[in-house]
């Protein structure tokens, strides 16, 4: 059975760091391309950030780039999120996806609050 499960969020107060775990089993984690998005309340799906299988490759949404950092752990099956310099508006619960074969794939989320 294919398993993606997030840990690491919480509550933060802005400018803090958090940083979300996604680990992966079920399939070799290893050739697979992995992303984060998060959705906010009352707001659609947004793609975060994504990592190629060795790691190689990583792009950013406008909004994160710079204060969030992607990376994988290909030897413990695990997908990270660095997040610094958080702001309110990084509220949201936070998804690591994945492509297993054509069906898209996702954990059951992690929660992240950034208030004061």
């Amino acid at each position: 059975e294919v398993q993606l499960v997030e840990s690491g969020g919480g509550l933060v107060q802005p400018g803090g760091s958090l940083r979300l775990s996604c680990a992966a089993s079920g399939f070799i984690f290893s050739k697979n391309d992995m992303s984060w998005v998060r959705q906010a309340p009352g707001k659609r799906l947004e793609w975060v950030s994504f990592i190629n299988s060795d790691g190689g490759t990583t792009s950013y949404a406008d909004s994160v780039k710079g204060r969030f950092t992607i990376s994988r752990d290909n030897a413990k099956n695990t997908l990270y999120l660095q997040m610094n310099s958080l702001k309110p508006e990084d509220t949201a619960v936070y998804y690591c996806y994945t492509l297993y074969g054509h069906t898209p794939t996702w954990g059951q989320g992690t929660q992240v609050t950034v208030s004061p």
